[in-house]
């Protein structure tokens, strides 16, 4: 018997919003990025086993990971 496993990682972008940079200091539009790593059984994605979020600056290109808390907090205030 044949058994295919292994895992896929998938990037989701999520909205993003304006705010100042912790590195450049300037107000620029910042993107939000979901990573998830997902466990699949014959190429079909069956669990997601981590889950990711990254922040980047538009203006000076600045990546800095938040929590899933920190996420939700963003889409609360939006």
């Amino acid at each position: 018997m044949l058994l295919l496993f292994g895992f896929k990682t998938v990037n989701n972008a999520l909205p993003g919003r304006s705010a100042t940079c912790q590195h450049c200091r300037a107000h620029a539009h910042h993107t939000l990025v979901e990573r998830a790593t997902k466990f699949t059984l014959f190429f079909i994605p069956v669990l997601t086993t981590s889950r990711k979020f990254h922040i980047t600056c538009t203006n000076c290109g600045y990546v800095s990971s938040i929590s899933g808390r920190q996420k939700r907090a963003l889409e609360m205030r939006g």
